[in-house]
């Protein structure tokens, strides 16, 4: 066959037709970035992640339009293990390898911090959840003055789990000695911190807190702390701890005689999985309730009330409702909210939508600029439950103040272990 420069010309045009249309598929995919501690001690704030992210891939079938055109959405979960380290390698191979357009990250400051420094640093739009606004801030050396460029976070800060805490303290009868159980991590740290953390309001309140100074994560031995808090009589007992460390706690505190009349902890009470792990010993504990199938709040994508999507989730994975899924589902609420109002996929542009979110979730009203201490954060109501023996499920938690959000109702008062 004698090639001539006619057939030439054709070929090389539909060559290049043909690459220009892949290329073409190839841009019509938005990705979206999702880093969560899938394994690892902290994995339970991750267990609801796979469900919702199912769940987003029916909500987002048809694609979503953002400044006129048409795109397809890919989500990309990855798995910060429980590890900042990894945390951080994960979310850069999301932006550098994925080009992922926008980054979702939650649970604790040991993943969310580090993806969003990454994401600072390389001038891509993330939205984290799932860790009180001081440690995310401040644990990030964040400067009031100029706040974030590219990083938004909604989640409640210390200053309401504090008011919380205390006013369900308040409401039962203690000699308001309270033990501190704080880690030298992000959480421990940030709550434990004299300027920002639990001494000044605390003191302010005439409570006195007995802090025995700060252990590591995966500690065997809390004698000294349960010493300390036996010597000055503690009454009631808190702090932030992984579950790990509160069963173990717990557990020698009951071999020690260390009884307290109220054990209010966060992070590690959080979950049904850790309370049934305890057994007899999780009856009585008290936490925060940052979601619940009680919260007056409907999802703004799927139109699921709080207690649909509680049911929903229930129904799909035949386990129990966890806190977390309102947080993930509300982060990708947010994520479709910004990219709609987008001029485009382009990372200023998209960074300015999610800038002037304000929108109503299934985790409550989301506004940055306005509704929090800074620009980069919005924050979210919280209220304070109590664990005790269920009807449907072993372990069920009931809201017993709602001091800090009256429109969540409560189910009960908080009462002495």
């Amino acid at each position: 066959m004698t090639l001539n420069r006619r057939t030439f010309v054709q070929g090389v045009s539909a060559a290049a037709a043909l690459s220009a249309s892949r290329f073409a598929l190839a841009a019509d995919t938005l990705k979206i970035g999702y880093v969560s501690p899938q394994t690892g001690p902290l994995a339970p704030f991750g267990e609801a992640d796979k469900w919702v992210i199912e769940q987003m891939k029916t909500a987002f079938k048809d694609g979503l339009t953002i400044g006129g055109k048409k795109y397809d959405v890919q989500i990309i979960l990855k798995d910060s293990q429980s590890n900042p380290n990894r945390a951080g390698e994960v979310a850069n191979d999301l932006i550098l390898k994925d080009k992922v357009a926008l980054m979702l990250t939650a649970g604790t400051p040991e993943t969310a911090n580090p993806v969003c420094d990454a994401c600072e640093l390389n001038e891509l739009p993330c939205i984290s959840s799932v860790v009180p606004w001081q440690p995310w801030f401040f644990g990030r050396k964040g400067n009031p003055e100029k706040g974030f460029n590219y990083t938004y976070h909604l989640f409640w800060g210390l200053e309401d789990v504090i008011a919380t805490f205390t006013s369900g303290w308040n409401s039962v009868k203690t000699n308001k000695k309270v033990g501190g159980l704080f880690p030298n991590d992000g959480d421990g740290n940030a709550w434990g911190d004299k300027e920002l953390g639990f001494p000044k309001p605390l003191a302010a309140q005439g409570f006195t807190l007995v802090d025995p100074g700060r252990f590591q994560n995966g500690t065997q031995d809390f004698s000294a702390q349960i010493a300390a808090f036996k010597k000055d009589g503690v009454e009631i007992v808190t702090g932030v701890v992984i579950p790990p460390d509160a069963k173990t706690f717990l557990t020698q505190a009951r071999q020690q005689g260390f009884q307290p009349k109220v054990i209010t902890l966060g992070k590690a009470l959080l979950f049904p999985g850790a309370i049934e792990a305890l057994g007899e010993l999780g009856y009585g504990l008290s936490t925060e309730v940052w979601w619940s199938p009680s919260h007056p709040f409907t999802s703004s994508l799927t139109k699921q009330s709080a207690k649909a999507l509680a049911e929903a989730y229930e129904t799909g994975t035949k386990k129990q409702w966890t806190q977390p899924i309102g947080f993930a589902h509300a982060l990708f609420e947010v994520a479709a909210d910004a990219l709609k109002r987008s001029k485009s996929i382009g990372a200023k542009d998209l960074r300015d939508a999610v800038a002037a979110t304000n929108m109503a979730t299934v985790v409550g009203p989301v506004k940055w600029g306005g509704q929090g201490p800074f620009r980069n954060v919005s924050k979210t109501p919280l209220v304070l439950g109590q664990w005790g023996k269920g009807t449907k499920y072993k372990v069920e938690l009931t809201i017993v103040d709602n001091a800090g959000a009256k429109n969540i109702p409560t189910g009960g008062t908080l009462k002495l272990i």
